[in-house]
């Protein structure tokens, strides 16, 4: 191999090992506590950070985790069809570690805790009082992907937040929930993590445009006037977005031009108002 400067020299292959994503590779997770409960009813507790939002629309919103196909949370999540994702702030690390031992199945972890299990809204399993964020699902599909490890897909039913992070704007938000972030382990057994305690927020502004007005945007195939009229009411930051997205459609189905009428129905297919709702206007 070579190297181009000693910057390039300085870059190193690693083994891939099992664990890959916590041993030498720094790979920030989330850190949630899902509560399951088995077929007699008793509750199970078990930290997850193999988690992320798999459809994130709200007509059927579902949310994706990793996890041993060995595991009580599987086998309960299998059996039974529900469970909630909790949140816990970084005040809770002893708890969150303590429902992370290797209890036998039949065990109710967070009586080991000093969390405290309440009802949930929509589902069996309880949700913990001292997460102030939970996500209630019922079990859309389950895989086993290999020997030892499955991924169950999740339709949510309800999220629920604590109230006093309804008043607050996002940073406020983020500063009260304190969440810990899972940041890998020595050896199995030393766990490492770190804590959102503050966040910055930084603006998305459009591309700039060499020569052009800064909220043009340069389209392939031709536009109705009507059409054109639709996309400027767009936020400018993600219209260049909305143009490829609407065009590529549009050529797919053997056309050269945008109609007023084809862009209009494909907005109300693809961004109706609950989604540009979520946007800044402008």
């Amino acid at each position: 191999m070579v190297f181009h400067n000693a910057e390039e020299a300085m870059k190193k292959s690693i083994p891939i090992k099992p664990f890959w994503y916590s041993d030498i590779l720094v790979l920030p997770k989330l850190v949630t506590i899902i509560t399951t409960i088995n077929e007699k009813g008793v509750v199970n507790a078990g930290p997850y950070s193999l988690f992320i939002p798999y459809d994130v629309m709200n007509k059927r919103p579902q949310i994706m985790i990793g996890m041993r196909k060995f595991s009580h949370t599987y086998k309960n999540i299998v059996s039974t069809g529900q469970f909630v994702v909790n949140f816990p702030s970084a005040e809770h690390l002893d708890d969150v570690m303590e429902t992370s031992r290797f209890y036998a199945e039949g065990v109710n972890e967070l009586e080991n805790t000093k969390f405290t299990p309440i009802s949930s809204q929509k589902v069996r399993p309880p949700s913990i009082k001292e997460c102030s964020q939970h996500i209630e699902c019922q079990l859309y599909n389950n895989y086993e992907i290999d020997k030892t490890q499955a991924k169950v897909i999740g339709d949510i039913v309800a999220i629920v937040v604590n109230d006093d992070l309804l008043a607050v704007d996002r940073g406020e938000r983020i500063r009260k929930l304190n969440l810990p972030i899972y940041m890998g382990d020595e050896k199995r057994k030393y766990f490492y993590f770190s804590k959102v305690s503050s966040a910055a927020m930084i603006e998305l502004k459009p591309p700039p445009k060499a020569g052009e007005q800064e909220n043009e945007v340069e389209t392939k195939l031709a536009w109705e006037e009507g059409a054109l009229q639709a996309l400027n009411e767009i936020p400018s930051y993600v219209r260049t977005m909305v143009v490829e997205m609407t065009e590529d459609i549009v050529q797919k189905e053997g056309l050269n031009e945008v109609t007023c009428e084809r862009f209009l129905n494909l907005m109300k297919e693809y961004a109706p108002k609950d989604v540009m709702d979520r946007f800044e206007s402008e």
